[in-house]
């Protein structure tokens, strides 16, 4: 069902660049302005001038981010900063990260595949997405022709494909080998046996592929190629727009983790967040967690300990800005079923998002879609220190404190051919834009 092959990469040079770490940088949207200038700088030859040129005050029609992107990749291609692989490969990534006080890896296979819509089911989403970001990230690829950063997503391994990756490397030195920002390890190697290439392929064929991170940008794929399908008289089956680079990990890899998006609320006053609370009793079992300054650490340790230990029912934290005390409101026994029985999936209305967005934010706090989707009144973060930080600063109003949603509650969503709200999960670490990248031009 999934076709996953070799390709010829592109790759930066390593006599030219001789620190992977001065280029490489996290995917394009979650990074910061200020990142983004950090970056900008580390190195004249940074990704980031590809996947995220910066605007500038003077920019046009023919003259902007995108036009900028591509005459970067243009030029690097042409000094030999960048070079594309003579043979077609695929590349094994590793990653080791900390986690909970332990080293943790994580495995990806960066390869070739070939598009599908979503109603065929070979390739799954679990996740909406913004449309005006596929409309950005569509002018980009029609004016770079590039699949610069892979999309993430996951396929079942009862095969155990990820073992004879490893073992088709293991132990050659990788052809990338970095410390990146936050201490985390990559390796990347690359793979030119046409054995073990038929291998996976074959193997791949029976698969669903589930998207983890990107659905922006494989959406956009689509989008790409049905442009050139009504613009380019030479497009046909063979053309490399049919494909698209995926990272592959393994749904049986240990070092496969998804932390919570923390919900980050502004212009919700202690007034509105005292009326919810007490309307959330209707539904909700509300624990109370009262702090004094002196003891705040660790009523904030309980707190969190009391919503991570909740797993039989969707559990959501909740901590106002100046407001003494830590809420935890665990969902009442079929509440769920009977406000939304009739609309959603036993699936969906079981997953601590949905009872976030449908019953707290939707019903007690009268958000409508608009709302939702107003990006200057929500953030997000995966840490509940961060976030809880960001309330004690005023950067927000209110924090909804979340447990992660499981991995089996994705494909089980993706399955069904149904969508969880927006930022339901984060698989963490994030995929590396800069290691390899593919041109449509070939």
């Amino acid at each position: 069902m999934a076709t996953v092959t070799p390709f010829k990469g592109v790759r930066y040079n390593p006599d030219i660049i001789g620190n992977s770490a001065d280029v490489a940088t996290p995917p394009y949207d979650v990074i910061s302005p200020e990142e983004q200038r950090a970056f900008y700088n580390r190195h004249p030859n940074n990704v980031i001038r590809l996947i995220l040129n910066p605007s500038q005050p003077t920019d046009t029609a023919t003259d902007n981010p995108h036009s900028r992107s591509a005459a970067c990749f243009r030029q690097w291609m042409e000094q030999g900063v960048l070079k594309r692989e003579a043979q077609p490969a695929l590349y094994l990534k590793a990653i080791d990260y900390p986690h909970q006080g332990e080293t943790c890896t994580r495995y990806g296979l960066l390869a070739r595949v070939g598009l599908e819509p979503f109603e065929k089911r070979i390739i799954l989403p679990h996740e909406k997405t913004f449309s005006k970001v596929r409309s950005e990230r569509l002018e980009l690829m029609k004016a770079t022709h590039c699949n610069y950063c892979p999309i993430f997503s996951l396929y079942p391994d009862e095969s155990d494909i990820l073992g004879t990756l490893i073992e088709a490397v293991d132990p050659s030195a990788p052809i990338i080998d970095f410390i990146d920002d936050s201490n985390h390890r990559h390796r990347l190697w690359r793979i030119l046996d046409p054995a073990v290439h038929r291998q996976v392929t074959t193997s791949m064929q029976d698969k669903r592929l589930f998207i983890a991170d990107g659905h922006h940008r494989y959406e956009t794929a689509l989008e790409f190629r049905d442009y050139l399908k009504a613009t380019d008289p030479s497009f046909n089956a063979a053309h490399p727009a049919n494909h698209v680079l995926m990272y592959l990990s393994s749904m049986s890899d240990p070092g496969l983790i998804i932390l919570p998006a923390h919900r980050l609320i502004k212009a919700v006053g202690p007034e509105d967040l005292q009326r919810a609370v007490e309307n959330a009793r209707t539904y909700f079992d509300v624990a109370e967690f009262p702090f004094a300054s002196e003891d705040r650490q660790a009523v904030e340790r309980d707190f969190l300990e009391a919503l991570g230990s909740e797993k039989e029912r969707p559990c959501i934290g909740i901590f106002g800005h100046k407001a003494p005390v830590f809420h935890l409101l665990k969902i009442k026994a079929g509440v769920m079923d009977e406000l939304f029985g009739g609309e959603l999936d036993a699936s969906l209305r079981s997953l601590d998002v949905t009872v976030l967005t449908r019953l707290v934010f939707m019903k007690i706090l009268g958000f409508d879609q608009q709302r939702l989707d107003d990006a200057t009144l929500i953030g997000y973060a995966s840490e509940a220190g961060k976030a809880l930080q960001s309330i004690d600063s005023g950067d927000y109003d209110v924090a909804f404190i979340l447990n992660p949603t499981r991995i089996e509650q994705v494909q089980e969503v993706a399955r069904k051919g149904l969508v969880m709200p927006r930022k339901s999960t984060y698989f963490y670490p994030k995929v590396k834009s800069g290691l390899v990248m593919r041109t449509l031009g070939e």
